[in-house]
């Protein structure tokens, strides 16, 4: 079977958490930049809700990010990051969705699209959204802090899962705004977990392969992905 196929554009979170885990698995792919084809016929063949990242493997398409992570981690060989024990796998699952819906909403969409995505684009901060998300954020930041205040190294313990994969790119691209290089410091345990996923071989190779271009297609997310107060 062919090598699989990873299709998004290349900044995106949710797209990174896959190429993160490939990565570390040592599994060979190959990356399909859609930015040209966004919100397109031939992105929407691929993925009729307007989103990425999509998977291919063989005669095997797929959407949504925990479905791919998921397979990737059944499907290939590499070190195993899903626990074996039930209660462990219910906790990873509770982190996944809570970056879902509580890291990467207000990270991503509310701070580091108004301070680094739409301002690339000519396209002014909406204060009052930046303003809206940084309590959130902050709480946000006081449950991974709280979770690895106790000495251990990830999320679920001493041991790797696909929870530390989700949770960093949302906490990277954070990083690199004002409001994420000034709270950061408040939660030594969460910087100190930052530090050793930075270190990993996996972080480094894929973000030496993302180009910090300006995304294009995000000028439409102006209208519709903007939050409204």
């Amino acid at each position: 079977m062919s090598d699989p196929i990873v299709y998004g554009f290349p900044r995106s979170t949710f797209v990174n958490i896959i190429r993160l885990i490939l990565t570390h698995k040592d599994v060979a792919y190959s990356f399909h930049d859609l930015e040209p084809v966004m919100g397109k016929p031939d992105h929407l063949a691929l993925h009729p809700f307007n989103r990425v990242p999509i998977f291919k493997h063989g005669d095997l398409t797929v959407y949504e990010t925990s479905a791919i992570a998921t397979y990737v981690d059944e499907a290939f060989d590499g070190a195993r990051l899903t626990p074996k024990d039930a209660r462990a796998r219910a906790r990873m699952n509770q982190w996944i969705s809570a970056v879902n819906s509580y890291y990467y909403p207000y990270m991503i969409y509310h701070v580091t699209h108004e301070r680094l995505v739409y301002p690339e684009l000519g396209i002014a901060s909406d204060e009052e959204v930046v303003a809206h998300a940084l309590p959130k954020v902050e709480n946000a930041l006081a449950v991974a802090e709280r979770q690895l205040g106790h000495g251990e190294n990830f999320l679920l313990g001493p041991e790797l899962t696909i929870a530390d994969f989700y949770l960093l790119p949302a906490t990277f691209a954070f990083s690199l705004t004002a409001e994420g290089q000034s709270m950061y410091p408040k939660f030594p345990a969460f910087c100190r977990w930052r530090e050793r996923m930075d270190n990993l071989p996996a972080t480094q190779k894929v973000r030496a392969a993302v180009p910090r271009l300006p995304i294009e297609h995000a000028r439409e997310w102006a209208n519709s992905h903007r939050p409204k107060y």
